[in-house]
């Protein structure tokens, strides 16, 4: 299989608009963009809960892990103004429909 080998999902609630979260993933984009072995990084909000996040495709996960201890990524939550903890999960793929 080639292509990401991880998804890595954040979600929280902020105290922010959505306007406001856009504005500043718009500023934070490239360190994002910047960071090896991220493929992708959608920003994702729940219709139904209001919810932000973003979905991360990483390639290994050495690039997971190396991102995992970064200051960037321990920086979220205070960035977005998080209520709370934000909640984080990561899937390995095992398969994919579409090369």
């Amino acid at each position: 299989m080639t292509g990401p080998a991880l998804i890595l999902t954040v979600r929280m609630r902020s105290e922010l608009t959505l306007e406001e979260i856009m504005g500043i993933a718009e500023e934070r984009a490239p360190e994002f963009e910047a960071l090896p072995g991220l493929t992708q990084k959608y920003y994702v909000e729940d219709v139904e809960t209001g919810e932000v996040g973003g979905v991360y495709l990483w390639d290994s996960p050495e690039a997971l892990t190396e991102y995992r201890e970064s200051e960037l990524r321990a920086s979220i939550g205070a960035a977005y103004r998080a209520v709370g903890e934000p909640r984080v999960e990561v899937y390995r793929i095992v398969k994919t429909l579409r090369a």
